[in-house]
C-alpha cells in the first residue's frame, strides 16, 4: 500500500476517491458527533465546548492510530469466539459492547431527561441536569470513540488503497465536524424535542451495532432516513408553533 506520491495531482480517481471518502467519513460520523453533542450537556455550560473539542480530537487520534495499525485491524475480523453457532471477532465483540453501551447511556438520557433528576440545575430549555466531572465526560467519550472509529477504519480500508487518501479523509471530516459541533450541540439543547429524537437516533445505532456483531447487517442508511424524516416533520411542526406564536401576538 502506498502512502504518498506525486501522481495524485493528474489523477482523477484520487480527487474522487478522497472525495467519496471524505464525504462517508462526515455521515459516519454523524452518529458519534450527535452522542458528543448529548453528552456534553451535562457538563457547566463553560466547558461544554472545550468537551466536544477534546471528544472529537480524541475521535481524529483514536481513527489515526487505527489507520497506522492496518494490519492488527485486518486480525480483528478474524473469528476467535463461537457463541449460538454464531463465529465471533474481536471486532464482533467491540461492536456488541459497543451497541450495548450506547442502549443503556441513550435511555439513561431519556429517562434523566423525562424524569429529571435529583439536585437538579436547569439547563438552557429548562430540562433538568446533573452536572458530572470532565473526566468523567471524555473517557465515556473516548470509550465509544473506538468503536466508531473501528467502523469508519475499516470502511476507508475498503475504500482506498493509499493511506495517505485515509489519512486526509478522516483529517477533513473531522476539521467540518468540529466546525459543526457547536451549532448542533446548541440547537439540540435549545430544543427538548430534537434532543429526544437525538436520543432516539443514539438507540437506534445501539440496535444496529448489536445486531451486526451478531452478523446481522442492517443498512445505516435506513436509520439515517428515518433520522431525515423525523427531522423534516419537527422542522414543520417548529413552523407551526412559530405561526401559532406570532398569531397570538397582539397587533399594535
Amino acid at each position: 500500500m502506498e502512502f504518498f506520491t506525486f501522481d495524485w495531482v493528474s489523477d482523477p480517481a484520487i480527487w474522487l476517491s478522497l472525495a467519496t471518502l471524505a464525504g462517508l467519513e462526515i455521515v459516519l460520523g454523524i452518529d458519534n458527533l450527535v452522542f458528543i453533542a448529548i453528552l456534553t450537556e451535562r457538563l457547566p455550560q463553560a466547558r461544554r465546548a472545550l468537551g466536544r473539542k477534546v471528544g472529537l480530537a480524541l475521535a481524529l487520534l483514536t481513527r489515526l492510530m487505527l489507520l497506522g495499525a492496518l494490519a492488527w485491524i485486518v486480525t480483528l475480523t478474524r473469528p476467535v469466539l463461537r457463541a449460538g453457532g454464531v463465529d465471533l471477532s474481536w471486532r464482533d465483540l467491540m461492536l456488541l459492547a459497543g451497541g450495548l453501551f450506547l442502549l443503556v447511556k441513550a435511555t439513561r438520557e431519556i429517562h434523566h431527561s423525562v424524569e429529571g433528576d435529583a439536585a437538579p440545575e436547569h439547563g438552557v430549555a429548562g430540562a433538568a441536569v446533573v452536572r458530572v466531572s470532565f473526566a468523567a465526560i471524555v473517557a465515556q467519550i473516548a470509550v465509544v470513540d473506538i468503536i466508531f472509529s473501528l467502523d469508519s477504519v475499516i470502511t476507508a480500508v475498503g475504500m482506498a488503497d493509499r493511506l495517505w487518501v485515509m489519512v486526509l479523509a478522516v483529517v477533513i471530516a473531522m476539521v467540518l465536524m468540529i466546525v459543526a459541533s457547536t451549532p448542533l450541540a446548541e440547537f439540540v439543547a435549545a430544543h427538548p424535542t430534537v434532543k429526544m429524537l437525538a436520543l432516539s437516533f443514539l438507540l437506534m445505532i445501539g440496535v444496529v451495532l448489536v445486531a451486526d456483531g451478531l452478523h446481522f447487517h442492517i443498512p445505516k442508511g435506513y436509520v439515517y432516513s428515518s433520522l431525515a424524516f423525523s427531522i423534516i416533520v419537527e422542522a414543520l411542526n417548529f413552523r407551526a408553533r412559530r405561526r401559532r406564536a406570532a398569531s397570538r401576538r397582539p397587533v399594535p
